[in-house]
């Protein structure tokens, strides 16, 4: 008899056409939409029906984690999308420091990576072009005649998988189908959060693939400390645990070169204004517009988890800090510089040229053309995994 109604669960008898993949799909849809909406505390802009809908078969909801501190993190599972982030200031008043929209349809129609998971590749790839085993893929291309951050239709563009959810964590999981906008393999990726009550936000990525491929993931939120919306954040007082960093070219892919920091812009070793040297006349500078480079980080410090010291961030009016740790070599640090006010955030306000910066933990940018850069190559057998903590507090100088 079980044997029976596994068959016929699995659709191979004749008088059932549903395959089994169906009914697991059709089962993740109805698990996150029984799901309870639940409405941001501080957010009033969000309507959590206007991230309410389903998109080619797919449910996609709006999903709220809180804290004992009252620090609240909010996401839709249409790109595992980061939509807001309320941290206090010196004063206890709760602001949302990351950029995004109030509603769905606004993150379909603009391409944008707001808040998004990066996938398969974080970053850009030369020509949209790499080579694995003697055989050359071709990519997407979509950034000028490269590829960027996995394509036309990245994982910021697809509906993902809820696990499970509670008060303060979140896991999110597809398969991206083998020749996904030209990456070989059957990639099982799976993307948790947790938020903490000592104010930090973990994320943990896990992945697994049936055939060689290249895999570089990363979480693309654009801060700004002072609250989205509110001005640049030239004024923001950076520091990288980096000594060298990767120049680039005229196309921001890297030229193989690992450059020391010391006595140029890019010395961000000790703690200064984003804004304090990105008017000097220095090429790269150029290149990027500003700031928008990988930065190629020191083994030490860790933490208690032994994650790498990557950066910390102070907005002197605020008060707020944000920590970066991570598993990762290298963390690219973009100061907005390609925002131009076209976009209108969750509050109404214009998102102005350099009014936001990433800190996006990372494998170095083209590195499957790269072989002297850290591999990305991800095996059969081989699980892929990165971790990256951002941890907010408040200083009083």
């Amino acid at each position: 008899m079980k044997i029976v109604k596994l068959l016929i669960a699995c659709g191979l008898a004749s008088t059932i056409n549903l395959s089994c993949n169906q009914m697991k799909k059709e089962k993740m849809n109805e698990s996150v939409s029984e799901t309870p909406i639940a409405k941001s505390k501080y957010e009033k802009n969000i309507d959590p029906d206007d991230f309410t809908t389903t998109i080619e078969g797919d449910s996609v909801r709006f999903f709220v984690l809180t804290n004992a501190n009252g620090m609240e993190v909010t996401f839709t599972n249409y790109g595992q999308r980061l939509v807001s982030l309320y941290v206090p200031d010196r004063d206890g008043e709760f602001k949302d420091v990351v950029l995004g929209f109030d509603n769905l349809e606004d993150y379909r129609a603009k391409k944008n990576f707001y808040g998004a998971v990066i996938g398969r590749y974080g970053n850009r790839i030369a020509k949209g072009k790499f080579t694995l085993d003697d055989k050359t893929y071709d990519l997407a291309i979509n950034n000028n005649e490269n590829h960027l951050h996995g394509g036309l239709v990245g994982f910021e563009s697809v509906v993902w998988k809820v696990d499970e959810q509670t008060d303060n964590t979140i896991s999110f999981s597809r398969t991206s189908p083998d020749m996904e906008e030209g990456y070989p393999g059957n990639l099982e990726v799976r993307v948790s959060y947790i938020l903490t009550d000592d104010n930090a936000l973990q994320i943990s990525y896990e992945a697994k693939t049936d055939k060689p491929t290249y895999l570089n993931l990363t979480n693309h939120s654009f801060f700004n400390l002072k609250g989205e919306g509110e001005g640049t954040v030239n004024d923001h007082v950076v520091l990288l645990n980096a000594d060298k960093f990767t120049p680039v070219d005229s196309g921001l892919i890297p030229t193989g070169e690992l450059q020391d920091v010391a006595g140029t812009p890019f010395d961000f070793r000790n703690p200064k204004a984003i804004g304090k040297d990105i008017e000097v006349d220095f090429e790269q500078l150029k290149l990027g517009n500003g700031y928008d480079h990988n930065f190629v980080l020191n083994e030490v410090p860790k933490n208690r988890k032994g994650l790498t010291f990557a950066a910390r961030v102070v907005e002197p009016n605020s008060g707020r800090t944000l920590e970066v740790y991570t598993s990762e070599p290298g963390v690219q640090f973009y100061g907005g510089n390609f925002l131009n006010g076209s976009d209108i955030g969750k509050s109404g306000k214009a998102y102005v040229r350099r009014g936001s910066f990433c800190l996006e933990t990372q494998h170095f940018p083209d590195s499957p053309n790269h072989p002297e850069f850290p591999s990305t190559r991800l095996e059969p057998g081989e699980t892929y995994t990165s971790y990256c903590t951002y941890k907010f507090g408040v200083t009083n100088n």
